[in-house]
């Protein structure tokens, strides 16, 4: 039995943690919602992020309490907004100095901070382990919380500079309904997570302006490049682009009403303004934040994507939709496979 705090209380968090419960180990939810403890609690549910007959697994302990959430355990699980990441870190890296734990840590978030340009990894490796990125695994890839809630078949990668660690983790999520795949490339695994949710905002938009199927795979298998583009200029492999955090996860949240990425752009295109549609969201829309970093990891390794610079305008230059539109169709033309 592994002992395993998840961190984080929202939808995806409060799923895997009762999945890891199911499998057989002892789980620790943290959050800093009492209110959704309390009827998580009583009820076995949350009905805040979740649907009402989806049951938490019973024997999860649940806590406020950082210091005692994270000490003695043998995994920490990330499951935090990309922005709370380097606080939460710093917090744990003061109680590791106190108790010298080394927990294995491994992260479910997929963003990028803006500001630094850095991976969730990267700031788990400054705050947290700054001389052993062995320690850190990724998992990303197609899932949405309903649909793992579901127990719908679901296959997901778990990358890590360690194949040893990474098969660890493998090990203890994977079920008769969840598969993980082991992957070496942790940039490209993340860089895949983070920017299909920008990608998908312009899946929601498209859809919110009355375009179909066609448009829709337009953007997909050109947002699929622009990944690709800044994967490989970050240092990715580009056949993770081919894979479940790559395509996979972009199909899911490009083609699905369960992606709060789809909904926000939705929403957008309607005529919502951003402030009101990041408040009816209730949670946080990743891929609102990671456009800014896209726009300015583009700008800085010089990598085109007009897809992703079109969405940021939208977000933050109050430009016209129509007009962002238009000006990509009109794009000088040039080859398919132009990398």
């Amino acid at each position: 039995m592994t002992k395993i705090t998840v961190l984080g209380a929202g939808s995806w968090g409060t799923v895997l943690a009762s999945l890891l419960a199911d499998n057989g180990h002892e789980v620790l939810l943290y959050g800093n919602n009492q209110e959704v403890f309390d009827e998580i609690a009583a009820k076995h549910t949350n009905t805040r992020y979740l649907a009402p007959e989806f049951k938490v697994n019973e024997t999860l302990e649940l806590s406020t309490d950082l210091e005692h959430s994270v000490t003695g355990r043998d995994l920490l699980l990330f499951v935090l907004p990309t922005k709370a990441i380097r606080s939460v870190g710093g917090a744990i890296a003061d109680i590791f100095a106190k108790t010298n734990d080394k927990p294995l840590l491994a992260s479910a978030t997929k963003g990028i901070e803006p500001g630094t340009k850095e991976r969730v990894s990267q700031i788990l490796l400054s705050e947290l382990y700054p001389n052993d990125p062995d320690k850190i695994v990724i998992i990303s890839g197609p899932s949405h919380a309903e649909g793992v809630a579901q127990k719908d078949l679901t296959a997901l990668s778990v990358a890590s500079s360690s194949l040893e660690n990474a098969k660890i983790v493998q090990k203890i999520f994977s079920n008769q309904y969840l598969r993980l795949y082991t992957n070496s490339d942790v940039i490209g695994v993340e860089v895949g997570g983070a920017a299909k949710n920008v990608i998908a905002v312009g899946a929601g938009i498209l859809h919110g302006k009355g375009f179909g199927d066609n448009a829709k795979a337009a953007l997909m298998t050109r947002g699929l490049a622009e990944m690709t583009r800044l994967g490989v200029a970050m240092g990715a492999e580009p056949l993770t682009f081919s894979g479940l955090s790559g395509i996979g996860d972009l199909i899911v949240t490009c083609t699905s009403t369960n992606s709060r990425n789809w909904r926000a752009g939705n929403a957008l295109a309607q005529g919502k303004s951003l402030d009101q549609t990041l408040k009816d969201m209730g949670m946080i829309v990743e891929g609102v934040l990671t456009a800014k970093a896209l726009h300015e990891l583009s700008a800085d390794l010089g990598v085109e994507m007009p897809i992703s610079e079109a969405i940021y305008r939208f977000l933050y230059e109050n430009s016209d939709i129509d007009l962002e539109i238009s000006r990509m169709m009109g794009r000088e033309a040039k080859p398919e496979l132009e990398f």
